[in-house]
């Protein structure tokens, strides 16, 4: 791990990063990682407890002339996403994150970098580690498999928890206090399709759409960023109508919480057709790019010639997915009409699989408003439906509703200002989902908040942490820890 990371102030939080960021720690698969902090919280003779989920518990008693304060409860999530570019060679399951200081920016090596929620994990490993900082009664709760499911939130039960104010930790914008967030559900498509002999006549092709930048797809889905799934259903429905393009694979996407930044495709066209449909297809690339050239700028289509597939896809179920993609919704679906630029529904069309007589699409459908969600999900439901897939609906999670009246906020705000020079905090709901709503559901008279330092680019290869914002962050946490409200 970079020395330059682990001299960056502050070196409590900072190393504490480092150490966290050379464990492999990818969603489902956090065991490592589990073990790494229940060996920590032990070392430093602190009450450890794993879960039946897998959720690690760390208790720390009150430093000195703390013990008549609030018990607090400081959360983030182990788990991290796992996105590289195409050309990075890079084992999420063995390695540990490569980064490098770029001006005021921590980045990874051509991967994630694992801020979201590594900073929030290292920020409170160092309280815990500390022997000089201030602070009331602390349970550090680190919850599992957030990025993919938020199970480890879910499995929590009541009853495990004392604290009476939880510290979320997993806001990505330092001016701002968060007091809501979105809830979600997973809507996946899936029906199998007859492969039929591509015909002599027929020549292949491969289509790359690549470049893009991605994101969140919660927090930027607002911010009119291209997604490859669309854009590649974009040329393979024009090269149908235009050139006889028949399917034979699609791969786009990743993960659901990620726009996609990349989807590849194999086709087949009538070799007649070959001279037409390069010039032809290369202009439509031409117009895609040309509408997204200030927000995608490093936008690419790739068309060229390969192997003709041997297997394409049956007729009238290419048409009926080309015009399911073409028609279901992706993007802002609702904005909040109570809370100014807030969206407040949303979906994304993480995951176009095509291959050996089996089609897949994930999607993430986002809402602060659990009936307009239900809304959505029904109407990509409907389209699915239209054209023979099978729907179904899980990881269905709860939004966490704005407590403008909370106690913590009321100490969080002037704080803040004190810190700031009289600047004030944004305080507002996001569109991400973070695992108070589904915390809350156990523990409904917790009192709770979130907050962090400013990462940008979470969920693609892009992420990075601000160096001056994490030392900001830091002194805001300390302070709020010195005056937690009394008991």
């Amino acid at each position: 791990m970079s020395s330059e990371i682990r001299a960056l102030e502050p070196k409590q939080l900072w190393n504490k990063f480092a150490d966290l960021n050379e464990v492999p720690r990818p969603s489902k698969k956090e065991e490592r990682v589990i073990q790494f902090m229940k060996d920590f919280g032990n070392n430093l003779g602190l009450e450890t407890i794993e879960d039946e989920v897998g959720n690690v518990i760390i208790r720390k008693p009150a430093s000195a002339g703390m013990e008549d304060r609030k018990a607090i409860v400081m959360q983030s999530h182990l788990d991290m996403v796992h996105q590289k570019n195409n050309d990075t060679v890079f084992n999420f399951d063995e390695q540990g994150i490569d980064m490098f200081v770029e001006g005021d920016w921590v980045k990874a090596k051509g991967t994630t970098l694992g801020a979201d929620n590594g900073l929030g994990v290292a920020t409170i490993m160092a309280i815990l580690e500390s022997d000089t900082i201030a602070h009331p009664e602390l349970e550090a709760l680190f919850t599992i498999d957030e990025e993919t499911g938020m199970t480890g939130a879910q499995g929590l039960k009541g009853g495990l928890l004392k604290g009476e104010i939880l510290l979320n930790l997993d806001t990505e914008e330092d001016d701002e206090i968060g007091v809501g967030c979105a809830g979600g559900v997973d809507v996946t498509a899936t029906r199998d399709y007859s492969e039929e002999e591509t015909p002599e006549f027929k020549i292949g092709y491969t289509i790359t759409v690549k470049g893009l930048q991605g994101g969140h797809s919660g927090m930027q889905i607002h911010e009119g960023l291209g997604n490859a799934n669309k854009l590649m259903n974009r040329l393979l429905f024009d090269g149908f109508e235009n050139y006889g393009l028949r399917i034979s694979e699609i791969d786009g996407g990743s993960l659901r919480n990620a726009i996609p930044r990349e989807s590849n495709a194999i086709v087949a066209i009538d070799a007649v057709n070959e001279a037409t449909f390069e010039t032809e297809m290369k202009a439509k690339a031409g117009e895609i790019k040309f509408e997204f050239k200030t927000m995608e700028p490093d936008l690419e289509v790739v068309i060229s010639k390969t192997e003709t597939p041997e297997k394409i896809m049956e007729l009238g179920v290419q048409e009926g997915l080309t015009r399911a993609l073409y028609a279901a919704h992706n993007g802002v679906y609702r904005m909040s009409p109570d809370i100014e630029g807030l969206v407040e529904t949303s979906n994304n069309i993480a995951r176009v699989i095509v291959k050996d007589g089996a089609i897949k699409i994930g999607c993430l459908t986002r809402s602060s408003v659990d009936s307009t969600k239900q809304d959505l999900a029904n109407t990509l439901r409907a389209t699915f439906e239209l054209t023979g897939c099978e729907v179904e609906f899980s990881g269905d999670y709860p939004g966490w509703a704005p407590n403008m009246d909370s106690a913590i906020l009321k100490v969080m705000v002037p704080i803040y200002e004190r810190l700031n020079n009289g600047e004030k905090p944004h305080v507002a709901a996001c569109h991400a989902g973070l695992e108070c709503g589904i915390l809350g559901t156990n523990y409904p008279e917790m009192d709770m908040i979130s907050f962090g330092p400013n990462i940008k680019g979470a969920h693609s290869p892009d992420e990075r942490a601000q160096i001056s914002s994490a030392q900001k962050y830091w002194e805001f946490v300390l302070e709020i820890l010195k005056h937690i409200p009394k008991a």
